[in-house]
């Protein structure tokens, strides 16, 4: 009886540690989250993201992963562009800029829900849409680029965290087409 007992203890202590020391990747789930986050720039800014967001946490496949993850980006895009829309409204000192960058982020917004309707049917269409988001980000560092006022802070911020999103989402997208066409627009 003792016996038993030492070897179950021995025995739940090795798949404890075995668990534990094993590579978090080891795991389906993982295997699609490094699918793209090893298209990411940021690799650890991807792996937290994605291992953390509950829509992002539990994929049961790369493509609704991916959906997943454009979705994330929409989301941003579309909260940005509420705050910036607000913000324009009440300061009239940053009206004129963050007019322009509200209508930026819209085009982000909308250019994302394009990459995901055509996700599935044409991933590297879905890629160069994500992409195609990244012109309107310049715009938009170019209106708020100098500006030191807490708003114009507070967006670059988020455009920042926008720029990491549309960098995953394009990850994403070009993971589920996986034939390596696009590696030259990663580096």
């Amino acid at each position: 009886m003792a016996t038993s007992s030492v070897l179950s203890t021995f025995a739940a202590t090795a798949i404890t540690l075995q668990l534990l020391l094993s590579p978090a990747s080891a795991s389906p789930h993982m295997k699609y989250i490094d699918a793209i986050c090893d298209r990411a720039h940021d690799q650890a800014f991807c792996v937290k993201t994605l291992t953390t967001n509950p829509p992002t946490a539990a994929p049961i496949g790369l493509l609704p992963l991916s959906e997943a993850v454009i979705n994330l980006a929409t989301s941003h895009a579309e909260k940005t562009a509420i705050f910036v829309d607000e913000t324009a409204k009440k300061d009239p000192t940053v009206k004129t800029a963050f007019t322009e960058c509200h209508k930026a982020y819209l085009a982000v917004a909308a250019d994302l829900k394009s990459a995901n309707v055509k996700l599935k049917a044409s991933p590297d269409t879905a890629n160069y849409d994500v992409r195609a988001s990244s012109d309107n980000m310049r715009r938009v560092n170019e209106l708020v680029g100098k500006n030191t006022d807490k708003a114009s802070t507070t967006l670059k911020e988020m455009t920042v965290q926008m720029e990491k999103l549309l960098d995953l989402a394009a990850g994403a997208a070009d993971a589920v087409d996986d034939d390596d066409e696009n590696i030259r627009l990663r580096v």
